[in-house]
């Protein structure tokens, strides 16, 4: 089933009314027809069937074998970081979003889990780094905020032939535009509260597993099973309806974005656009050899970072917020948000500075999101 289908109807199944859209059930509870009998669902923390309906289309969306919906992406990424024990090695990006390295930082160091940052867009660095404990390479592409662009394919080769798995972030394409699991990683996270809902109304977000896990598989059930992150079944039923227009919503973002990118670099306010569907990027064409769109999302730097915070405040359409993905254009200035709490080391490293803006672009008219961005830059 392509995309656009399977974003649309999903995995409903009608019952004996007919309903089009998937019934919501908030029991907490389920009826048993006998001893020794169950309908597949027994309490609501373990299974519910809005919730199963939408973690089988994301499983398809994404070619997986198992999705699980949570209640958020960091809770996915923290399933994540529990399959790790002491004394294992986990290789991360270098860009990543700022949440994603606090939690590895701050949280499970404790438990003695070695994190180490490198730029996996270096694939001979990246392999020097790989150790006989490296349990993971964990990766975003594009990543967050600077755009880079990471080899899927190749890093899910090394991952393997040194036994460890290969986990991708995948929100800031959606599976409309890139399946990473196709191209041999184990484990895709998304916050879902992004372009998967995109709306900026739920919080939201997916684990998904690749076919052939059940090994894996079956730790991750233990764990939500156990701790109850799952997303409830309201929440389910907001994100089904919101798949139905993934693909309509992203490629107009991926368009809108092409064109802003574009208009951005004859700015002369403008010193650096980072955006992969631009030619001159350097991952342009790994990223078109791996992912069928470029995305929303759009990077830029300005000439001062007396001019960032003021083109800020002067925004008229497009929101000074957090988060990305909606229908709605937001700004973003990561060094003071996103990424407040990065360790300046992997600033350095990475580029981000306090020039640094990150634009969300949503679905508006192009002409109107270039005006206020002309007005805010022009001041």
């Amino acid at each position: 089933m392509q995309d656009y289908t399977l974003e649309v109807h999903g995995c409903h199944s009608y019952d004996c009314t007919g309903a089009i859209t998937e019934p919501i059930y908030l029991s907490a509870t389920f009826r048993h027809p006998a001893f020794g009998q169950s309908t597949g669902y027994d309490y609501g923390r373990v299974a519910n069937p809005t919730r199963a309906a939408l973690e089988k289309t994301m499983a398809e969306l994404e070619r997986g074998g198992r999705a699980w919906a949570l209640s958020s992406g960091m809770a996915a990424i923290n399933l994540v970081m529990q399959l790790f024990s002491a004394g294992d090695h986990v290789l991360m990006s270098e860009d990543l979003y700022g949440g994603t390295v606090r939690l590895a930082g701050e949280i499970y160091s404790r438990y003695g889990i070695e994190f180490e940052y490198v730029d996996t867009t270096d694939l001979t660095l990246t392999a020097a780094k790989i150790r006989p404990s490296t349990r993971a390479i964990f990766i975003e592409t594009p990543s967050n905020p600077m755009m880079l662009i990471s080899d899927i394919r190749s890093l899910a080769a090394l991952a393997h032939d040194h036994g460890a798995l290969l986990v991708v972030d995948n929100t800031f394409l959606s599976p409309h535009f890139q399946k990473p699991l196709t191209l041999g990683a184990d484990m895709v996270v998304h916050s879902g509260t992004k372009y998967l809902c995109g709306h900026n109304d739920v919080i939201a977000g997916f684990l998904v597993m690749a076919k052939g896990r059940e090994d894996i598989a079956g730790q991750v059930e233990l764990l939500v099973k156990s701790e109850g992150p799952n997303l409830s079944p309201m929440d389910a039923w907001l994100m089904l309806r919101s798949l139905k227009t993934l693909g309509l919503r992203v490629e107009k973002q991926g368009e809108n974005a092409l064109a802003l990118a574009r208009w951005l670099q004859q700015q002369p306010q403008v010193t650096e656009v980072f955006y992969p569907g631009l030619p001159e990027h350097p991952g342009h064409e790994l990223h078109k050899s791996q992912a069928t769109g470029f995305g929303g999302m759009v990077s830029f730097k300005v000439q001062t970072p007396e001019l960032a915070k003021a083109v800020l405040g002067r925004l008229q359409l497009i929101a000074f917020a957090e988060s990305l993905g909606g229908v709605e254009s937001l700004l973003t200035y990561p060094i003071a948000q996103t990424h407040a709490e990065m360790p300046k080391e992997l600033i350095r490293r990475t580029g981000l500075d306090d020039r640094l803006l990150r634009l969300s672009v949503g679905i508006e008219a192009v002409e109107d999101l270039q005006e206020d961005l002309r007005q805010a830059l022009e001041g």
